[in-house]
């Protein structure tokens, strides 16, 4: 694997692989990484013939000043568990080398951008779209992959590439769970063992929206999950939505013609979980 730090060298390095038509995958990180990015890298892998890795702690996507300073690093970790699935290329810049400038374009995301992460979370989607559009910029890869964990950001994403009319397909992969059905994420670090145990009240929620859904009125759903999720130890909850998949509009009452996706963003032992589920 070849580390760059620098987006000269990378750029340099990938525009001699695209003059030969070697197609190029990348996916992007903040690190700490787990078997969820592992998976997107072997997905990219499978079609291209490079795989790029970035590890970036973007700040500008952190509405949460100590949520920053908190955030899981592992680089040494990292670059091995990179190593042992064979990524070809990881890209490791400094703040300096992503914001060389000020940066002062605005996204112009609509609706998306002040619904459910974005309304907790004002001004993060500018963030991730500052980032994404500065690395899709240096490394122009033939497609990008993205966990669907973090299902808003994924659409804020698609609309972003829209917008730049920027030639990278997205292909978005199912998310990654432990065995107990909690969602893979470099956040579940900051978990004790009994945390994540609790934690797990987030995907069986999911789990009983999709059973019950239709059976049963949406209000009585959401309020029974809210009072489970306090139960087991979560002292906030942000948001708890149905939603139409492509819309993120939310749904009142079921329609089977509609595929929905149910939303959570909840907080356990000062640590905030996200998590999703889609019902055909």
């Amino acid at each position: 694997m070849i580390i760059y730090k620098t987006v000269t060298d990378l750029s340099s390095f990938l525009e001699k692989k695209r003059r030969i038509n070697i197609k190029i995958g990348f996916v992007p990180t903040m690190g700490a990484l787990h078997k969820g990015h592992l998976h997107l890298l072997a997905e990219s892998k499978k079609e291209n013939g490079l795989s790029v890795c970035s590890i970036f702690v973007n700040p500008t996507q952190f509405t949460d000043k100590s949520d920053f300073e908190k955030y899981p690093i592992t680089i040494e970790a990292d670059i091995a568990l990179l190593e042992s699935i064979a990524c070809d290329v990881l890209f490791l810049p400094t703040v300096e080398e992503i914001y060389p400038k000020y940066q002062t374009e605005l996204y112009n995301l609509g609706m998306i951008e002040n619904i459910l992460e974005g309304k907790y979370r004002p001004g993060h989607f500018q963030g991730v779209c500052q980032v994404v559009n500065r690395l899709l910029d240096i490394i122009r890869p033939t497609t990008v992959f993205l966990g669907q964990k973090d299902y808003q950001q994924c659409m804020v994403i698609k609309k972003l590439i829209e917008l730049k009319d920027i030639g990278t397909r997205i292909v978005i992969c199912p998310t990654e769970r432990e065995t107990t059905g909690l969602a893979m994420s470099s956040r579940n670090t900051r978990l004790t063992l009994h945390g994540k145990i609790a934690a797990t009240t987030i995907y069986k929620s999911l789990l009983y929206v999709k059973d019950n859904i239709g059976y049963l009125p949406i209000k009585d759903i959401k309020e029974g999950i809210e009072i489970d999720l306090h139960k087991n130890g979560f002292s906030k909850i942000d948001y708890l939505e149905i939603c139409e998949s492509k819309t993120l509009k939310t749904v009142t009452a079921f329609d089977p013609n509609i595929q929905t996706v149910v939303l959570i963003a909840a907080t356990i032992e000062g640590v905030r979980l996200i998590d999703n589920i889609v019902i055909s």
